[in-house]
């Protein structure tokens, strides 16, 4: 159950253990300038650290003054001083005009510039041609009574963040989610040797290719953007695809602009998974429709991912009538079986719950699942290969799961770990284990199991009704292609627990229709025997 936490100091602790494992293993990482904001961070009297580490842990870089009250601290302004002092705040910073209407109150603002009745948007808008240069606070308005103060060595706190996490999307919020028990994670093993980076030109380039994100998603010049991204591949792997991911990006953004020659190269220069195809609808949508049915076929005999023989299997045929070609033997997915269901609505009931409330019995029960059961049954089966501790896979407190999760190697370095998990399957043991894991493991981040889903009943339903067989084939599909595979399950399952036996069911309303990772789904269910059905609703006129 979620406590108070005892220690008011605990958020400057949290900090504190940050900068002792990243001084620990990342040493060689660091350069002068962030060794020397360590030691000079551990000189600081504690509460001047519990300040900055408060200001560290705030959005933005700017703080009023006034608004730095902390009872565990205590008085601040000596502090501010402090800190200013040591060239860790800035106490009176230069301050556009948006910077200045983003720190003060709407009456604050009408008391240095008028413009009473307007809103506070519009009296910005009014004064920003006026205003260009940035001012110090007192100087736009010398009586003021309050200050603001800037926070420095930004680049330093995203730097530490970045070697510690490995990204920029986990914060401090996760020392103290974990310390209040709404977080749990799987406790693994980290050698010294095993970090998110060897070499500080790594963590040069991962900010330097955030940069361009960052400037990329606030709407810069896409050209401009794009010029600065490095026209030559990573060799450190992991780099490689945050830069492929960020040129994927690049050339969607072209082709929504209808800009093909850009988006075409772009792709060109992207190694991420979608890029080949997504090069086949830019020449088609150019009309270079021959240039584009070579390339379908290239793909098509090369690659080995599902999602992009569905996609071929709908633009070769299409291309080859454009060029005059004589059709080729296609092959299509199979159609499960179909199920038309009139229903009178109900209100607050979504189609999926309406029909699995015209479902559920005694005997046999219906639940909502979606992805959440058998993703869940794979990863308590599979829990101690997912978290096998190996090189590169964990390097902090935090992961929600291994670093290498989608990887195309992700199975291949675990494939001693995950024979012994599916070799279960061949007796009555995988119950027993995913039993013992679902109880021993309860409420810890996966990236498989839903907790909030999958309750002891549900558990004991899927062991009872699912066939080992059945589970060892769903459960290959997903390890194949983990990023593709985890979703598009079908919403339902119904369950005859007299009989051992279940149906999954899709369910689509009027005027849905199936996903491509859902027919996918369907088709690999139907050739493995797996039951499953596609149940179309539509409403009764009442």
């Amino acid at each position: 159950m979620p406590t108070v936490l005892p220690d008011p100091f605990y958020y400057l602790e949290n900090f504190r253990q940050v900068l002792d494992w990243v001084g620990t293993r990342h040493a060689d990482l660091l350069d002068a300038r962030e060794t020397g904001f360590i030691t000079g961070f551990h000189a600081l009297p504690r509460p001047a650290q519990a300040l900055l580490v408060r200001m560290v842990m705030r959005k933005g870089d700017l703080f009023r003054a006034s608004k730095l009250d902390y009872a565990e601290i205590g008085a601040t302004a000596p502090l501010l001083a402090l800190l200013a002092e040591r060239d860790l705040i800035d106490a009176a910073p230069e301050l556009t005009l948006e910077e200045l209407f983003a720190m003060l109150r709407k009456d604050e603002l009408q008391a240095i510039f008028g413009g009473r009745g307007q809103r506070k948007d519009e009296l910005l808008e009014s004064l920003q041609p006026q205003f260009p240069e940035a001012h110090r606070l007192q100087e736009w308005q010398a009586d003021f009574e309050d200050n603001i103060c800037r926070l420095l060595n930004t680049d330093i706190f995203d730097r530490l963040r970045l070697m510690f996490f490995g990204n920029l999307h986990q914060d401090w919020s996760e020392f103290v989610l974990t310390d209040l028990g709404l977080l749990h994670y799987e406790p693994v093993e980290i050698s010294a040797s095993s970090r998110a980076f060897q070499q500080r030109e790594e963590v040069d380039a991962w900010l330097y290719l955030h940069g361009c994100r960052t400037r990329f998603e606030e709407g810069e010049n896409l050209q401009a953007v794009l010029a600065d991204i490095p026209a030559s591949p990573y060799a450190n792997t992991w780099l490689e695809e945050r830069r492929a991911r960020l040129l994927f990006s690049l050339g969607q953004q072209l082709e929504r602009e209808k800009n093909w020659s850009s988006a075409l190269s772009v792709y060109a220069q992207s190694r991420h998974p979608d890029a080949q195809l997504r090069s086949v609808r830019v020449l088609e949508q150019n009309g270079d429709i021959e240039a584009a049915h070579v390339a379908a076929s290239i793909l098509q005999a090369q690659s080995s991912r599902e999602e992009d023989q569905q996609q071929l299997a709908r633009s070769l045929p299409r291309l080859r009538r454009k060029l005059g070609l004589p059709r080729q033997s296609e092959t299509t997915l199979i159609s499960p079986e179909r199920r038309d269901i009139t229903l009178e609505p109900m209100a607050d009931l979504s189609v999926e719950f309406r029909l699995r409330e015209h479902l559920h019995s005694e005997d046999a029960p219906v639940f909502y699942v979606e992805n959440a059961l058998i993703n869940s049954l794979f990863g308590l089966l599979c829990w101690p290969a997912i978290f096998a501790p190996l090189p590169g896979a964990f390097f902090h407190a935090f992961h929600y799961g291994p670093v290498d999760l989608h990887h195309p190697d992700f199975r291949a370095r675990r494939e001693t770990e995950f024979r012994c998990c599916l070799a279960q399957l061949e007796s009555d043991a995988y119950k027993t284990s995913i039993l013992e894991h679902w109880h021993s493991k309860q409420g810890r981040q996966s990236p498989f199991v839903f907790w909030d889903v999958l309750d002891e009943n549900l558990l004991q339903l899927a062991l009872d009704c699912i066939p080992p067989a059945h589970l060892r084939a769903l459960f290959e599909r997903l390890l194949g292609d983990i990023r593709s595979n985890r979703s598009g399950f079908p919403d339902l399952i119904q369950f005859w627990p007299q009989e051992k036996r279940y149906l999954m069911l899709e369910v689509k309303g009027p005027g849905d229709r199936l996903q491509d990772n859902q027919s996918r789904w369907l088709d690999y269910c139907a050739r493995h025997g797996i039951p499953v059905a596609v149940s179309h609703v539509s409403w009764a006129h009442v």
